[in-house]
């Protein structure tokens, strides 16, 4: 298998996978719902699939599922699947694990709220906006006893101040979060110029999501994470993650809206796009774990009917985050987790 340091992180991607690129991102709607080709691989039907086969790891993982939920939920009642979860291989793409539904509603509600509430108001967590503006990580309210700070809870209109004037107007908290902030990255820091990771050792990775994620994949140690945020007309180009200095998988989760997932071997000639939904996951292992993907399409309008008023979702945060209902409904949030390196 291919080893991380023989890949180039800048290495442009085979050219017929640009085209099949250009080709998904503007597809039509009607034609990517209708799916009359069968050519996507929809998460929802996944089962029936003759493309994929039951993975032999999902009897394993189902057993820590109750120990993946259970520090997630606020009572004792655990969702339907926490130990029904199925995971499934591409047979064309070894490795390629995909674990359709595996988080319930209820499940993403809270890792959202502690991403967004907790770890993106941390300011040793940079994100797109902080070389170029105030973030008033400080100047956060507080409000009740155990309630995290949060962009959220500063009025739509506060206005973030850039630090060079002369090149980028003020930005409303609801600019921010409606379009603006775009990615977040958790633990260790990704420079994105450089496309490396620092020599130094990494932030602490928050303990209760990496052990959510072990729990579900226990391939992998979480050092590092980019948190994700995309509106209906973004896109991720093709590229591979390169840039780890191990072998380890990749954990991709997916909350929000339904998006495609453009994903191909090394050389391209074999590839597969997939409608991730909200509450899947998807494991890159093995020969794929340096597979070029891609996310060509966002879907509108396709957010799960309950996590769509998130932040005031559940009822326990509707007061408080009023002024957000609604928010979730054309948006799709991706959690990309990594091992940065062994331990020694």
């Amino acid at each position: 298998m291919t080893k991380t340091g023989d890949l180039d992180p800048h290495a442009q991607p085979p050219p017929h996978l640009r085209v099949l690129f250009k080709r998904w991102r503007t597809a039509s709607v009607e034609d990517i719902h209708a799916n009359n080709d069968l050519e996507i691989i929809d998460s929802l039907l996944i089962a029936d699939d003759e493309r994929l086969f039951p993975s032999i790891s999902s009897v394993q993982r189902q057993s820590f599922m109750i120990h993946a939920f259970q520090p997630f939920l606020h009572n004792d009642e655990l969702p339907d699947n926490a130990q029904k979860s199925q995971f499934f291989e591409l047979k064309e793409l070894p490795g390629l694990v995909i674990a359709p539904s595996v988080l319930s509603v209820p499940v993403q509600a809270v890792l959202l709220d502690k991403l967004f509430h907790r770890d993106c108001s941390n300011p040793q967590h940079n994100n797109n906006l902080t070389p170029f503006y105030d973030v008033p990580y400080q100047s956060l309210p507080k409000d009740a006893k155990h309630q995290p700070l949060s962009l959220f809870s500063i009025n739509q209109n506060t206005q973030l101040q850039p630090k060079d004037p002369v090149l980028h107007k003020p930005l409303t908290i609801k600019q921010v979060l409606d379009k603006k902030l775009r990615w977040i990255t958790l633990g260790g820091q990704y420079d994105w110029t450089n496309k490396q990771y620092p020599a130094e050792e990494p932030l602490d990775f928050p303990e209760d999501i990496a052990t959510f994620i072990t729990n579900v994949f226990p391939e992998i140690e979480p050092q590092a994470a980019i948190l994700n945020l995309y509106s209906p007309g973004d896109t991720l180009s093709l590229h591979r993650d390169v840039s780890e200095d191990c072998d380890q998988p990749l954990v991709s989760i997916s909350m929000g809206c339904d998006a495609l997932f453009l994903v191909a071997n090394e050389d391209g000639s074999k590839h597969a796009v997939i409608r991730i939904r909200s509450g899947d996951a998807v494991l890159m292992s093995g020969r794929s774990r340096y597979a070029w993907h891609a996310v060509p399409k966002v879907l509108a309008n396709t957010c799960p009917p309950d996590l769509r008023n998130w932040p005031a979702y559940p009822e326990s945060n509707q007061a408080r985050f009023k002024q957000w209902t609604g928010w979730l409904t054309n948006k799709r949030i991706n959690l990309n987790v990594r091992q940065m390196r062994t331990r020694t």
